[in-house]
């Protein structure tokens, strides 16, 4: 049994729907299983077994993980994300689980300029020293958190960042979805290290000017020194001050270690990743 952690988050849920989509039966963790299923169409649904869990209740994950042979192992980034992924994955393991697919995130080393990447280092380092199979997932910029600055762009036609001219990796959380299925389900596939990207590499600059073709209508950039763009996203965006200085210490990482795309994704699915130009055409009404 394959067991998913997060399925109601965006790469936890991308990866549900492309297990089912396989005709892979899963069981889904969440605190409102009732809404998990309410959430899923007639075919997908009966390959379900929704699960109440919560991250901080370590009864409710013993039940969760009885018989599981494999965990996708995905939480929100948050202050206690070490505390609570460490936790679930002792419960796994200790449950008999074999193999665990770790989503990651870049630059995941012990000395890394992104808190939340160290965190992950620590957390693939205590993976690593049981005798289950690690995979770990380590996708880039998810497409769908650009959908956070459609406020300001639908507003002002304005895009805020600390980046200037680099570019940044973007990827949709449907293809992680897909590399997540394809390595729960293919044991050649598993036990390795994958980053994850799209096709490209977009600067803010190429974004608003893609924008601005895609909606019409002029689209711009206001780059912004580190110590501003914490201010705005805390102070304008309302953002907790943890999650202001994860955003200013990625984007800044992105200016310090030029990024560009890895075939990975292809690797693995076999098909090109979706592009952020198709991604913004999808979701074009929330830039309006």
């Amino acid at each position: 049994m394959i067991v998913i952690m997060g399925a109601t988050g965006a790469t936890g849920g991308a990866t549900l729907r492309s297990l089912t989509g396989l005709g892979v039966p899963v069981r889904a963790l969440s605190r409102d299983p009732a809404r998990l299923l309410a959430g899923l169409d007639d075919r997908t649904r009966p390959l379900v077994e929704a699960v109440a869990a919560d991250a901080g209740d370590p009864r409710s994950l013993h039940v969760a993980f009885e018989g599981a042979s494999q965990l996708f192992l995905t939480m929100e980034n948050g202050p206690r994300q070490v505390e609570y992924e460490l936790r679930a994955a002792d419960l796994a393991l200790w449950s008999g689980v074999e193999h665990v697919v770790k989503v990651s995130a870049p630059a995941a080393e012990p000395n890394s300029p992104v808190a939340i990447s160290r965190g992950h280092h620590r957390i693939e380092e205590h993976l690593r020293k049981s005798a289950a199979t690690v995979t770990v997932l380590r996708p880039y910029a998810f497409m769908q958190k650009l959908l956070l600055l459609s406020p300001g762009i639908a507003a002002a036609g304005l895009i805020h960042g600390a980046m200037g001219s680099a570019r940044c990796n973007y990827v949709d959380c449907r293809d992680i979805g897909d590399v997540a299925a394809t390595v729960l389900t293919n044991p050649d596939a598993a036990g390795g290290v994958y980053p994850l990207t799209g096709g490209r590499a977009y600067s803010y600059p190429e974004l608003a000017d893609l924008l601005g073709s895609l909606l019409g209508r002029p689209v711009r950039y206001l780059d912004l020194a580190p110590a501003e763009l914490q201010a705005h996203l805390v102070g304008r965006a309302g953002m907790p001050d943890w999650l202001a200085s994860h955003v200013v210490e990625i984007q800044q990482l992105a200016v310090e270690r030029p990024e560009a795309p890895d075939d990975a994704a292809t690797r693995l699915t076999g098909r090109a990743p979706r592009t952020l130009e198709s991604f913004l055409r999808e979701y074009l009404h929330c830039f309006r």
